[in-house]
């Protein structure tokens, strides 16, 4: 992140304000470590708000898609159907346990999975003799993806699905949160999201052997005995009781946080929707944080992502381009891939605004003036 005086940034973290009440009792009880009552009280606070059953903090939202890939029995040679429109956390974990991505193509009304892609993914793999063992969707920049459709078709072939909802805290399909349709569900709370914890994430899910197998890898796999005993391999994936603490006071304002994304959202597209700009609605039944604003620009503006994101730079304004999909990343040149080529389109025509919540008016003026002037809307 580029810390220049008057910067306009992406999206950064936004105190509510008792925060520090959980961090400077932490402190003064000396529970500075990866134990003590704020995680606990963390992962209440994840069920609370999510009506998950089971939630288990960890240190970051990689290392829970990991653990929901080890608790799920993903192994290595197997193949894991993936979105390919997603940031590569979602995807690095698959080649952490040794298994092959299959990437699958988004559908335009949300950007995520689409379901008629899996189906013909699902379909292909097992005609060459491999069925998958996981399917790892994402709901990308807060918009739920499709779920019904989704679980009919995991349910249909009895292939466990792991939600990606790094990006998707108080979004809602159908009136429920993401995350919690899946077998496991996973949250993001990097400085960059909606709330954050500094640096974190969690599992959900409704199985507690699997929250509980999830906890016992994420503290190194130590067995129960008055010494350390190992039989597998386990990680250092725990929330420290100091980040956990900062999540609790997050959690107070999660709401308040979704509003004002919201809001954000609709002022850049009543201010700058036209033949030339799109945005993505939301779909029937999808109810969307907002967590990111992305617009789509026609080609008939004359103008490409790249172009105007360095017109913004040059006005010290952090403008990101949408992800670059994972099949054409060069780390997964090698892996199969199913799609009509949506989301390379969706790359080469869009970019994400400024969208935190702590944005002034001015500032949100700011970045629309810049806009108008260099897209001529």
């Amino acid at each position: 992140m580029n810390y220049r005086p008057g910067r306009i940034f992406l999206s950064v973290p936004h105190m509510g304000g008792h925060e520090q009440n959980y961090v400077q009792k932490a402190i003064e009880d000396n529970w500075v470590t990866t134990a003590g009552p704020n995680i606990p009280g963390f992962e209440h606070d994840v069920c609370q708000h999510t009506n998950a059953r089971f939630a288990v903090a960890l240190n970051s939202g990689t290392a829970a898609i990991h653990l929901a890939l080890r608790v799920l029995g993903v192994q290595a040679g197997d193949e894991v159907i993936c979105s390919t429109f997603t940031f590569v956390a979602t995807a690095n974990p698959i080649l952490y346990v040794g298994a092959t991505p299959v990437f699958v193509e988004s559908e335009p009304t949300t950007w995520n999975m689409c379901p008629d892609m899996l189906k013909q993914t699902i379909e292909a793999r097992l005609k060459l003799g491999k069925k998958p063992a996981c399917i790892l969707l994402v709901h990308l920049y807060g918009m739920p993806a499709q779920m019904k459709e989704l679980l009919d078709i995991a349910h249909h072939y009895n292939i466990p699905l792991v939600e990606d909802a790094a990006e998707s805290l108080g979004s809602r399909y159908g009136g429920h949160q993401t995350g919690t349709f899946g077998d496991v569900g996973v949250f993001s709370f990097n400085g960059n999201k909606i709330i954050t914890t500094s640096g974190g994430g969690a599992l959900v899910t409704a199985n507690e052997e699997l929250a509980k197998q999830a906890s016992f890898l994420a503290t190194q796999a130590k067995e129960e005995a008055p010494y350390y005993e190992h039989t597998q391999v386990g990680y250092n994936y725990r929330m420290s009781n100091i980040a956990a603490g900062i999540g609790r006071g997050q959690f107070e304002v999660l709401e308040k946080r979704v509003k004002q994304r919201r809001e954000i959202f609709n002022f850049y597209r009543e201010q700058l929707e036209s033949e030339f700009v799109s945005f993505l609605p939301e779909p029937k039944n999808c109810f969307s944080n907002r967590w990111l604003t992305t617009l789509l620009l026609h080609p008939d503006t004359g103008k490409n992502p790249e172009q105007v994101r360095l017109a913004l730079e040059g006005h010290n304004i952090e403008v990101r381009r949408l992800w670059k999909p994972m099949h054409l990343q060069p780390l997964f040149k090698d892996a199969p891939y199913y799609g009509d080529g949506l989301s390379k389109k969706l790359f080469e025509q869009g970019l994400c605004l400024p969208s935190s919540s702590s944005l002034a008016e001015e500032d949100l003026e700011k970045v629309v003036k810049v806009l108008k002037s260099e897209l001529a809307v």
